[in-house]
């Protein structure tokens, strides 16, 4: 790629180096910096994103005026009193005696507070057959559902003695204390499951105990120090625990792969008859450079979920980013100080059959894979078959995604009938629409109880029933020492968002503006689930431009620098794009359409949760360029040493097809767990980025990008001249080692690659 000989050599070939020169400096700076990022940490203490701070827009308002108030606002309960057959009313004595019944077992565990009956609320539903006990629990909303069992089984003693009746208790509390029962475990058996994967794959892959531990003893050392380093930063952006799991998810798959990379280069430059020294310059010159150039582009790709305005995705943007940068740097650094330190000793702990299995392996195939050699023989003989096959299933997995449909998931949604809790929230749904998610409005004026106030408010209350959307009842709480009214307003639509989000908007554009909006000085912002998803989903999508094009921009300037080819660069736009495409029509086909959703233990639920694709977009195309630079820089490694393009291809292909492979499986199984989760957003996310990763390494980078690159052939490394005063981030250590001949075209004609 017209690189001048006189030019200082890579950062990767300089680190590894100087690291194996100096191994035990290598190994305690990086110790060093391991434990003081978690000292740091631990000392500082991590801030998490507040609820003011989730989203902008009105639920942005509203959460303000709440925290500035001072107001804790507490859990809210709900006991729904419903006759099983058609024949009780809400008149009728039994039920008004299991009514009293419930406020009085409710007010006797002493949890509870304004404790209020159906009789004086006029929360009972139009056919007389459903009745709403309300309360709200003591204490810290944010630890209710762990003070409120004995109000359950105080709920539960009432339905034994009233079994003509169905008595349910439903809430925030009771809610988080179900999912924490239910799913609490979930994401750390998730997480703690993760890592014995990963290093049983690896063990497969290496059939040596040492030299598997060591990709899995580098991840968790990167996953430490950035939870550290988390602590530090939040106090400047605040971090969340979302953010930790993607943290960990990503700093997994990334510190396996790049450890994984160097050091099957190594052992294959030692396999290949270089000492040990040698070996490992070639490895950090080649693999080393490769998981620079990679690391860089999915730190920018992380960068992305920055420009979104969402905390919670910013919280995850950063500290997704941290991990690979600590994951590269250590990749680069403290790994060929061990490599350097064990020698021979990283064969320690072999498995008889998986070694002699590997050798026989070997010794057939010359360290070449067998399978994709006779994949690529097709495919280089036929290249523009394969190229419109490929493409072609690509795309038809694609299409579903054009009819995408994103929102927040509900209740039943999320969990499907699982829960009876879920079954509850159906049922009160269904009796009163909305009341589950009510619109809260929060009313702010300089005198809460002025008469002009109070009057808007009841106009409020009046039109929100009359302009049909809410069918009621409105119920109006007061803070008279903060001078704030909260306004609880059932939706119709209930938990159709669709219909909820029409009455919303009745509520904010006609009802609003004709009744609190005539008052001076008066703030009434309309908040709650509804409000909030839709929010979410306003502010996402005016981020989706400006996250896709920084995102793409700069992967492409990266791409273009550092293999300084105009095509490869444009060629690994597109193929990535293929890649996140085909994942967006899996997921639509999976979870909107329920086709083949059973085969994952999922249920088509007609949506994708909003978050997700953007989510999706960001990671997949970060960590698709592991392989995808991994897989291109042996193919230009080796145009570099003399073989023509398309003998480079196969080449650079088959000599990687091993290593990518057993990333591929370790990225696809630990994102598989994910798939195996109760919650239906989590079995998209794991799908989601399962299935990617599998098409990525396999039709991608096995058939779509050999073929592409066999019909460019020289063209895959054109370069305009005018572009020569870009800077130069190619670094040929490879062909300083390895001294190879000078790069020919098939004519005999010098190139530069």
């Amino acid at each position: 790629m017209g690189n001048g000989e006189s030019r200082v050599r890579g950062v990767a070939a300089r680190a590894g180096g100087w690291s194996a020169r100096h191994r035990w400096a290598a190994i305690g700076i990086w110790v060093l910096f391991v434990v003081l990022a978690m000292g740091l940490g631990s000392a500082a203490g991590r801030v998490d994103v507040k609820d003011s701070d989730q989203l902008k827009g009105e639920t942005h308002t509203a959460a303000k005026i709440i925290e500035d108030a001072g107001i804790d606002e507490p859990a809210s309960e709900t006991v729904l009193v419903q006759a099983k057959g058609g024949g009780v009313k809400a008149t009728d004595a039994r039920f008004r005696a299991a009514v009293d019944a419930v406020v009085k077992a409710v007010e006797g565990t002493g949890k509870a507070t304004d404790v209020t009956s159906p009789y004086d609320t006029d929360t009972i539903s139009k056919d007389g057959r459903s009745a709403l006990v309300q309360f709200d629990m003591r204490g810290d909303s944010e630890t209710a559902g762990e003070r409120v069992e004995p109000v359950l089984k105080a709920v539960e003693g009432v339905q034994k003695e009233h079994e003509t009746l169905r008595i349910e208790e439903i809430g925030g509390a009771s809610m988080q204390k179900t999912f924490d029962d239910a799913f609490g475990d979930d994401f750390k058996k998730a997480e703690l499951s993760a890592v014995p994967v990963a290093l049983g794959i690896l063990l497969i892959a290496f059939g040596a105990l040492v030299a598997a531990l060591l990709p899995v003893a580098l991840a968790i050392t990167a996953i430490v120090a950035t939870m550290g380093l988390m602590g530090v930063v939040s106090h400047v952006m605040p971090m969340s625990d979302t953010a930790n799991s993607v943290m960990l998810l990503v700093g997994l798959a990334v510190g396996v792969d790049y450890c994984l990379f160097y050091l099957r280069r190594e052992r294959e430059e030692r396999a290949a008859g270089h000492d040990a020294g040698t070996a490992l310059r070639i490895a950090a010159a080649t693999s080393g450079r490769a998981i620079i150039v990679s690391g860089v582009t999915v730190c920018v790709a992380m960068a992305g979920m920055l420009f979104t305005g969402l905390a919670e995705f910013e919280a995850m943007g950063l500290a997704s980013l941290m991990v690979v940068a600590v994951a590269m740097v250590g990749s680069v650094t403290v790994l060929p100080a061990v490599l350097s330190l064990l020698g021979e000793r990283v064969e320690k702990g072999r498995i008889p059959f998986l070694r002699k299995a590997m050798e026989r392996r070997a010794a057939r195939t010359g360290g070449e894979s067998r399978f994709w050699t006779a994949v690529l023989r097709g495919v280089l003989a036929k290249p523009l078959v394969a190229v419109l096959v490929a493409a072609g299933a690509l795309l038809a997995i694609a299409a579903p995604a054009l009819g995408m449909k994103t929102q927040n998931l509900t209740l039943d949604q999320e969990f499907g009938d699982s829960l009876p809790i879920v079954q509850t929230y159906n049922r009160v749904n269904d009796a009163f629409p909305g009341g589950s998610e009510p619109a809260e409005v929060v009313v702010k004026a300089k005198d809460i109880n002025a008469p002009a106030v109070k009057s808007a408010l009841a106009d409020f209350r009046a039109r929100a029933i009359s302009s049909g959307a809410s069918r009621g009842p409105v119920e109006i709480k007061l803070h008279n020492a903060q001078n704030i009214a909260y306004v609880y307003v059932p939706l119709v639509g209930g938990s159709d968002l669709d219909k909820a989000g029409a009455s919303l908007t009745k509520l904010r554009d006609e009802v609003r503006p004709a009744t609190l909006g005539k008052v001076d000085g008066v703030q009434a912002p309309i908040t709650g689930q509804v409000a909030g998803s839709q929010d979410f989903n306003d502010q996402l999508g005016g981020a989706v431009v400006p996250v896709f094009v920084f995102v793409v921009v700069f992967a492409f300037a990266l791409m273009l620098l550092s293999f300084r080819s105009l095509t490869i660069a444009i060629t690994s736009i597109v193929l990535n794009l293929l890649s996140v495409g085909a994942a967006y029509g899996i997921l639509v086909a999976v979870f909107q359409h329920g086709w083949g959703a059973s085969l994952v233990g999922a249920e088509g639920v007609g949506a994708i949760i909003t978050w997700l694709p953007l989510f999706l977009f960001v990671i997949l195309f970060g960590l698709s360029m592991d392989y995808h630079v991994f897989v291109v820089s042996r193919i230009r490694e080796a145009r570099l040493r003399g073989r023509t393009t398309r003998d480079a291809i196969q080449h650079g292909v088959v000599t990687t097809a091993g290593v990518v492979t057993s990333a591929a499986v370790i990225m696809v199984a630990v994102f598989a767990i994910f798939g195996t989760l109760s919650m239906q957003s989590m079995k998209q996310m794991g799908v989601g980025l399962a299935a990617a990763v599998l098409i990525d390494a396999t039709i991608i980078r096995g058939v779509l990008l050999p073929a592409v690159m066999a019909l460019l052939g020289e063209r895959n490394w054109y370069f305009p001249k005018w572009m020569n005063r870009l800077p130069d981030l190619t670094h040929d250590e490879s062909a300083e080692l390895a001294a190879p001949p000078v790069a020919r075209d098939d004519e005999g004609e010098r190139v530069r690659v």
